[in-house]
């Protein structure tokens, strides 16, 4: 006896070309296919997203499977299960029937099954006289047999991806920590070099990356990346490998000093007749100054207007670093009319660190000068000939600020016991007793 194999579904439901498509290729499963039906899911469960099946329908999926009485799935046996909606929901860790049949739609768009449905919609198998099963209907699992090999190589796909994303943004975890670290190094060793560009362009790419990203555009972000580190790696190897300079005159221009702070600094523009001769008693002046770098505190005591250049600006703008500072710096010089070449001029000759600290002098006095570039590269001129240091200028601001404290201070001197015991200085500018016994000195 002949029965008609459905290959529409029961009731309203429509058939699609893509469940025609899932039929005839269950029909050319070989006859000798088997697999196993664990392992098949398995790579059904990795590859789900290009399926486009969902975590409930692989949960229905895992209930189905567990009707088959065997472990193999097998070409010439029985694929056809026929469960009633209770035994799934149940199977299914108590679903509710609509969410069931919804999902029951995803496995069967997906060709994950087919449908064989009985003339009343009823799921159910008849039986031979000997027992052996003569007609099921319910759901085949010949898809799963038929697409082994294709939900293999999903499989193996989505892990190649997910193993390329893993290693994608290990790579830039990486990139970033070395480049951070290398350009701490090179603004603390004073390396010669733009860092805060070097800074600035590394924000810039790391500004691209959304929360969420691609492998793509991790890749495509730790190209870029790559080559920043190269760069600040060579930058850094070849100043390792240049000779070390001698003790009189430091390469950076840390340790030149001026002896006269307030002459060139405190003219108009710092060009013109004011340039004093090198003397045997300056250069005794010069070698007598500190030989040490100065503190970042009363750097920007000296040149407070320079916060204003940090992020969040007048409104907050905190400079806790060196590299904050030099990123401040490299804001002001376009403000203050620098030409790059000045400034290339200033970091070969200071080092990058004594070239912020000047040009954010200049920034604090730029009421008071005409010509910032060109008083930049006589600085820088005079530097070279080992006649300037940024010490005897942070100190003149640093004097003027505490004159101008005390002309404020003076008008309460008369108040009488109502001012006994408020700070000298109005609490402006707070220094140690040592480094304010050192700028009370007269001036030479």
């Amino acid at each position: 006896m002949q029965t008609h194999i459905a290959t529409t579904p029961f009731g309203r439901r429509p058939v699609s070309l893509g469940q025609i498509s899932s039929q005839a290729k269950a029909r050319t499963m070989p006859k000798e296919a088997s697999v196993q039906k664990w392992q098949v899911f398995q790579y059904i469960r990795e590859a789900r997203d290009l399926i486009g099946a969902t975590d409930r329908a692989l949960a229905i999926l895992n209930a189905l499977l567990s009707f088959h009485p065997e472990t193999t799935l097998a070409g010439d046996g029985e694929l056809v299960v026929w469960p009633s909606n209770e035994q799934l929901m149940a199977r299914a860790n108590g679903m509710p029937a609509t969410t069931l049949r919804r999902h029951l739609a995803v496995l069967v768009d997906c060709g994950l099954i087919i449908r064989r449905d009985s003339p009343n919609g009823k799921r159910f198998a008849r039986k031979a006289r000997g027992g052996e099963i003569e007609q099921a209907y319910g759901f085949d699992l010949a898809p799963i047999v038929a697409r082994a090999e294709e939900f293999r190589d999903l499989a193996d796909a989505v892990q190649a991806e997910r193993k390329a994303f893993r290693v994608a943004r290990e790579r830039l975890t990486l990139l970033r920590r070395d480049i951070v670290k290398m350009i701490d190094a090179g603004v603390e060793e004073k390396v010669p070099g733009n860092w805060g560009r070097v800074l600035q362009t590394y924000q810039a790419i790391i500004g691209r990356l959304p929360r969420s990203a691609s492998r793509q555009l991790l890749e495509s972000v730790g190209d870029e990346l790559e080559e920043l580190w190269a760069e600040i790696r060579d930058t850094l190897e070849s100043f390792t490998k240049t000779p070390k300079p001698d003790a009189n005159e430091s390469h950076f221009g840390c340790h030149i000093q001026n002896s006269n702070p307030d002459s060139h600094f405190d003219s108009e523009s710092g060009l013109g007749g004011n340039e004093e001769a090198a003397t045997a008693a300056e250069t005794e002046n010069v070698r007598s100054l500190p030989k040490r770098d100065l503190p970042l505190g009363i750097v920007l005591d000296a040149c407070p207007n320079l916060r204003e250049l940090a992020p969040g600006g007048k409104n907050g703008g905190q400079i806790r670093h060196w590299r904050d500072f030099l990123a401040a710096a490299e804001a002001a010089r376009p403000m203050l009319g620098v030409s790059p070449s000045a400034w290339k001029d200033a970091l070969d000759v200071l080092g990058e660190q004594q070239a912020a600290i000047t040009l954010a002098a200049i920034y604090q006095r730029s009421s008071q000068i005409n010509n910032a570039g060109g008083y930049l590269r006589s600085l820088t001129d005079r530097a070279r000939e080992g006649k300037f240091s940024t010490w005897p200028m942070v100190m003149a601001l640093l004097r003027a600020k505490l004159d101008a404290d005390k002309q404020e201070e003076a008008p309460r001197k008369g108040r009488g016991d109502q001012d006994e015991g408020r700070p000298q200085g109005g609490g402006q500018l707070q220094v140690s007793d040592a480094l304010r016994r050192s700028l009370e000195k007269p001036r030479w």
